[in-house]
């Protein structure tokens, strides 16, 4: 199978290692040189195309599948309209035209298209209620990976992440230093989320459908960052309730509705389709940034 990974970053670097691993043939497509000797690096092939750009996109070999997992940089809404939905709405149809067009798309989505919840559980069955510009940019895009690619002759699948973790990304000064304000929180080790997409796509599964990717247990936050601090030998993090958060002159609004914004995520449809997790909760996960704490502080 042959695979092209368009914005290749943080979780398509490790698809790509996945699908070479297992035989397979990874194309990582990245828009920077940095992007692309990252890719290089990781060992699988590496072609400099921008997504919003039909024209570069065609220096990227034909492929029996195509995964979106560009990212806009964490900027604003109108940085996110131009990846993901303009962006993907070029690469459906630019593959689409061609004379051999993939068989299937993959985007990479958030569990923040789900809006709040109120602390209860979603899966792939609730409706969608994105609550910012940004949300409803990926809800947006979501359809497009759905609709439009169908409109192509293409079976668009919809891989819905929970909050990315691991490495470069543990952030464990957020959670051993606080305030941590109460919550859940809904978290997939890298590890895992590419593995979910590179299994869907061994398996011909989920075909024009969503799977909602996260492990196997919503953390309340306080809970995970107590367990955090005892792991690392540090004293138990100030806490804060969400009214005490809120009164903070100094939070922005972003900051704002993300307190707001409460629920937790069931897998039970990622592990019916047979996926087993290298990482099902945040125990194992963190396990190696722990250690690296522990000895770092000895």
């Amino acid at each position: 199978m042959r695979v092209a990974i368009l914005g290749c970053g943080y979780v398509g670097v490790e698809l790509g290692r996945q699908l070479t691993a297992a035989g397979h043939e990874a194309i990582g497509v990245r828009r920077s040189d940095d992007g692309v000797a990252t890719i290089e690096a990781a060992g699988f092939e590496a072609v400099r195309a921008d997504v919003t750009d039909d024209e570069s996109l065609a220096t990227v070999p034909d492929a029996d599948a195509v995964v979106f997992a560009a990212s806009s940089g964490g900027r604003g809404a109108a940085a996110a309209r131009e990846v993901y939905v303009d962006g993907l709405r070029t690469a459906i149809d630019h593959f689409g035209d061609r004379e051999d067009p993939p068989g299937r798309l993959v985007y990479t989505s958030s569990t923040g298209v789900y809006g709040d919840h109120d602390g209860a559980f979603v899966d792939e069955s609730t409706p969608i209620e994105p609550t910012t510009e940004k949300t409803e940019v990926l809800a947006e895009a979501e359809r497009l990976a759905r609709e439009r690619a169908a409109e192509r002759g293409i079976d668009g699948t919809v891989a819905r992440f929970s909050g990315l973790y691991g490495p470069e990304r543990y952030r464990l000064d957020r959670y051993l230093e606080g305030p941590v304000t109460e919550g859940y929180l809904n978290m997939i080790h890298r590890v895992d989320a590419a593995g979910a997409v590179r299994y869907l796509l061994e398996e011909d599964l989920a075909r024009d459908d969503v799977v909602l990717v996260t492990d196997d247990e919503p953390a309340p936050k306080w809970e995970f960052a107590d367990w955090l601090a005892e792991q690392c030998g540090e004293p138990a993090p100030p806490k804060r309730t969400k009214e005490e958060r809120l009164d903070d002159p100094d939070l922005s609004e972003a900051g704002r509705r993300r307190i707001r914004t409460s629920k937790r995520c069931s897998n039970d449809r990622l592990r019916e389709l047979g996926y087993e997790f290298a990482y099902p909760t945040y125990r194992e996960g963190y396990r190696a940034a722990i250690e690296a704490y522990r000895g770092e502080s000895a």
